[in-house]
């Protein structure tokens, strides 16, 4: 089953259930699939889908730490919870052993030796792991690894 359907059922059984955060979440996340397909003039498949979902992501963890930091703790709470929501349709996400690792094979193929090298490397372990990591976290133990 495709993420499309997947996300038409989940938003009906939203519906069904009365899950308003959940359902508006979900019409968020069509909203924005829509508007990538009208930006591109032609339907997305699921690896763009899971693209606009980590963008949404991203916004939704930026958008908890800058209400946390002034002081919103409901609208901090909010976003959490739509980020609870969608990172349910992402694939399941690598933990830091194993970034590290595959960081490390990656600079080890790319004859990375220092920070210079990150150019090399940094395209490389996301195109491995799209959808699949934080690009913050593996740009943190990119440059740890390579001495920075």
């Amino acid at each position: 089953m495709s993420l499309k359907e997947q996300l038409n059922q989940d938003m009906k059984a939203a519906m069904k259930g009365k899950q308003t955060d959940r359902l508006s979440t979900i019409r968020q996340l069509r909203s924005a699939i829509k508007n990538k397909e009208i930006e591109l003039r032609q339907e997305i498949d699921d690896t763009a889908i899971l693209a606009v979902i980590g963008t949404l992501v991203k916004q939704r963890r930026e958008s908890a730490a800058l209400y946390r930091s002034n002081d919103r703790p409901e609208l901090a709470d909010k976003e959490e919870a739509e980020l609870a929501v969608l990172q349910q349709y992402l694939p399941a996400q690598l933990g830091e052993d194993e970034l590290r690792t595959l960081v490390a094979q990656v600079i080890t193929e790319t004859a990375a030796d220092s920070l210079k090298d990150i150019g090399k490397v940094m395209p490389v372990v996301m195109a491995q792991t799209r959808g699949c990591a934080d690009g913050r976290l593996v740009n943190q133990i990119v440059k740890e690894l390579l001495g920075g």
